[in-house]
């Protein structure tokens, strides 16, 4: 049987957020004792899983450290519990997104301005979980436009987006609000690498007989790069190259392969190696 096209997504893996947590984790590895992340550092269980094998442990609840290093994720933590950990004796490392810290500044800013405060996300996503605290009040998170049904809008309203959300789904619920509020100050928030990946991972769809979407099943980008694959051609998301089925790719002319943001290059690598052997 003749070996498919493999078409791996240019985009695919580590986004710079990522990649700057990951080199500041293992700058931290042998300078430091006792190092933490509070909470996964990224959305990919493998990854993390490595970075335990290294000595960097990920932990729910700090209440008891003291006198570690802890690294925070680059979703972002929650203003309240930042200053706590302030207070402690902690060496804290930040890897929150350069991004997703705009997005913070950007609602402590609204709030300031007594604005009603529209977060467009997933509402038990870290990232917006830790983007609310900074919204006091005024501040609603809607994951799509059919939740703005219903929801009274104050006199000024300011709006962003979780840094992963697809322009789709935010422009949506953007010209409902106009409707209602036809000077809401909006903020595009999304960032460019998930700009770029989801056209790519669209392009690349509309090409080939299936493409495998390669992330932590607790990836919210990975799973929208999935939802997009899905609307062209066969779509199978998966963690590991383990997952993959030989008849997903049988008798398939080409295969496309794209991954979010916190897959790192060893993963993707490990997949397209399965694929060629499922022939082989």
């Amino acid at each position: 049987m003749k070996k498919p096209k493999i078409i791996v997504a240019r985009s695919a893996g580590f986004c710079f957020g990522v990649r700057r947590a990951i080199d500041l984790a293992e700058k931290t590895v042998g300078r430091r004792r006792r190092i933490y992340t509070l909470g996964p550092l990224i959305h990919n269980p493998q990854e993390v899983k490595r970075l335990c094998s290294n000595g960097i442990r990920s932990i729910k609840n700090p209440a008891r450290l003291r006198g570690a290093t802890l690294i925070l994720r680059t979703h972002g933590i929650p203003a309240p519990l930042m200053e706590k950990l302030r207070q402690r004796k902690l060496n804290i490392v930040d890897a929150t997104c350069p991004f997703v810290k705009r997005a913070q500044d950007i609602v402590k800013r609204l709030s300031g301005g007594d604005y009603h405060i529209l977060i467009v996300g997933e509402k038990t996503h870290p990232e917006v979980v830790a983007l609310v605290s900074y919204g006091g009040k005024l501040c609603n998170v809607v994951e799509n436009k059919h939740e703005l049904s219903g929801l009274k809008l104050g006199p000024r309203v300011g709006i962003v987006s979780q840094t992963t959300q697809t322009p789709e789904n935010l422009k949506e619920v953007l010209d409902r609000v106009r409707r209602q509020r036809p000077r809401a100050k909006i903020y595009n928030t999304i960032c460019r690498a998930t700009i770029d990946r989801q056209a790519e991972a669209r392009a690349l769809a509309r090409k080939v007989q299936c493409v495998i979407v390669v992330g932590g099943k607790n990836s919210g980008n990975t799973r929208r790069l999935a939802e997009i694959c899905s609307r062209y051609t066969a779509t199978y998301p998966i963690e590991t190259a383990s997952e993959i089925r030989p008849d997903w790719v049988k008798g398939v002319r080409a295969v496309g392969i794209t991954a979010g943001a916190s897959t790192p290059d060893w993963i993707i690598h490990d997949v397209k190696d399965k694929i060629i052997n499922i022939y082989e």
